[in-house]
């Protein structure tokens, strides 16, 4: 296994998941049967894993394993809960590693007030500063039924599109491609700084469509946030 260089199509990746809930769960079934060796970890422990373990192959670990060796690590947890996050989480984790950001902000479902991102920082950016390292925020508004039911292969003109958002180009790269092989295909939506035009409530956001109206539906984005954003 080469370590620090892109998932090319057909080359197994070895693949850290944090949470396991249903994009988290639904990315491991796919990622398995794509031939990754993932490794997946939820904050209740591996034992509450066993059956996801037996269904797709992964490997239950916990949250401090979860991104050791790993090129691509995905954080799939309710926002309020990655500052709880173990310190030294991507110790250990591949030379040139990728982060996938999946999360959201819902402060009255779920997160309660988060000053900083209700003054106005990207909720990516906030994980970002919490993880300590880069992240690829990806999808945040893809329904997880999808990840299983909606695959289609590439230049199928029913393939659905992702906003894909990052600072890293390496990294953003990497991520696209896996996607990709996922059954997706994927638009630039820009940097951390302009991940707000897939945040909840945004045109994109749920979106189930192709590359023209995904990226027109980031341009329709407003900066104004509407009031089930705030906390």
């Amino acid at each position: 296994m080469a370590h620090g260089r892109t998932g090319s199509e057909g080359s197994s990746m070895k693949i850290g998941i944090i949470g396991a809930g249903n994009i988290g769960g639904n990315l491991t079934r796919r990622l398995t049967a794509l031939g990754h060796d993932v490794s997946v970890a939820n904050s209740r422990g591996p034992e509450t894993l066993t059956a996801l373990a037996e269904e797709t192959g992964a490997k239950p670990v916990t949250v401090g394993e979860a991104a050791r060796g790993a090129e691509i690590v995905v954080v799939t947890v309710p926002l309020k809960a990655v500052p709880d996050l173990p310190a030294g989480l991507f110790d250990g984790a591949a030379e040139g590693f990728a982060v996938i950001d999946t999360g959201n902000y819902y402060p009255q479902q779920r997160d309660g007030r988060i000053a900083a991102i209700e003054d106005g920082l990207t909720e990516s950016r906030w994980t970002e500063q919490h993880l300590g390292h880069p992240v690829i925020k990806a999808f945040n508004g893809t329904y997880a039924q999808d990840i299983l039911d909606r695959p289609l292969p590439a230049g199928d003109p029913e393939r659905i599109a992702l906003p894909v958002a990052g600072d890293d180009e390496v990294a953003k790269k990497t991520v696209r491609a896996l996607i990709d092989q996922l059954g997706f295909d994927t638009v630039d939506a820009g940097g951390i700084d302009d991940s707000w035009r897939q945040q909840p409530d945004t045109p994109v956001y749920g979106l189930r469509d192709g590359v023209a109206a995904v990226t027109k539906a980031l341009t329709e984005a407003s900066p104004d946030r509407p009031a089930s954003f705030r906390g």
